[in-house]
């Protein structure tokens, strides 16, 4: 089995890829490309698709460096202003240019992410159908119902969502929210951020009647792992996050954890 890791970051203090001029302090926690390859090795994951750290905004020239250095190991998801009527154009750059195959967009609770219901969507989900990559959507349960209405308007466009919407253990009505987004076979998600919704020791077993709920409605073809390296290790082991999937949920076949952690991200990134 190729595990693929579907999220992960890096970044470094290399003058060379400054932060955004809103996003100057370091992370707290190390990114080193090379560390994160070790642990790869060490843990049998066979590639991992970068995404770009949001402290440097809209240049995603250290992720193509990354990439580039290791073109067999990575594949790139990138970020562009969502608030730039150009950003159908600089998606295509940094996609045909640079080889990213993804685009992120992280459109917050409040105010500040009301662009999601802006004019520039439509145009963008469609120049992502056009390029064949796809959208992932980092957000909460409150921004879903605004996704279904450009997915209504872009339907061949894939959309994957990070780390389940942060839908585990809410309310019932905000995980109604996610299942509902199944009707979309062009939707995906991402099984990350477990261990922040549980109050329990590894497996986390208290996560497991959402996520039950989530794996039979959307199917073990439409989900896929992701660490959320290095942020994870606030709360986990890296070993950890891929143990919860292979050895911790016990309604997994083999055949389900074959496609958590290799064949649905194929679907997506080729």
């Amino acid at each position: 089995m190729q595990i693929i890791d579907s999220h992960v970051h890096v970044c470094t203090e290399n003058p060379d890829y400054p932060w955004a001029i809103d996003g100057r302090d370091s992370p707290t926690i190390n990114a080193n490309p090379d560390d994160l390859i070790d642990l790869l090795k060490k843990n049998g994951v066979r590639r991992a698709v970068l995404v770009q750290y949001i402290k440097y905004r809209w240049d995603n020239s250290y992720v193509a460096h990354v990439m580039k250095t290791f073109p067999s190991l990575f594949w790139g998801v990138c970020r562009v202003d969502p608030e730039n009527p150009e950003s159908p154009d600089q998606l295509s750059y940094w996609t045909e240019i640079h080889g990213f195959q993804g685009v992120r967009l992280s459109p917050q609770e409040d105010m500040r992410g009301d662009w999601f219901r802006g004019p520039f969507m439509e145009p963008l989900f469609k120049r992502a159908a056009t390029l064949k990559i796809p959208i992932v959507v980092l957000t909460k349960p409150i921004r879903l119902g605004d996704l279904a209405r450009i997915i209504d308007r872009v339907p061949d466009v894939n959309v994957v969502i990070d780390h389940f919407a942060d839908c585990l253990n809410q309310t019932d009505e905000d995980l109604k929210k996610l299942l509902v987004l199944a009707r979309y076979p062009n939707v995906y998600l991402k099984l990350g951020h477990i261990s922040q919704h549980s109050s329990e020791i590894f497996p986390w077993r208290d996560t497991h009647i959402s996520l039950e709920k989530i794996f039979q409605t959307f199917g073990a073809e439409r989900i896929m792992w992701g660490s959320d390296w290095p942020f994870c290790l606030n709360h986990m082991t890296y070993a950890q996050s891929l143990a919860y999937v292979l050895d911790g949920v016990k309604f997994f076949t083999a055949a389900d954890q074959e496609w958590l952690t290799s064949k649905t991200a194929l679907r997506i990134w080729k």
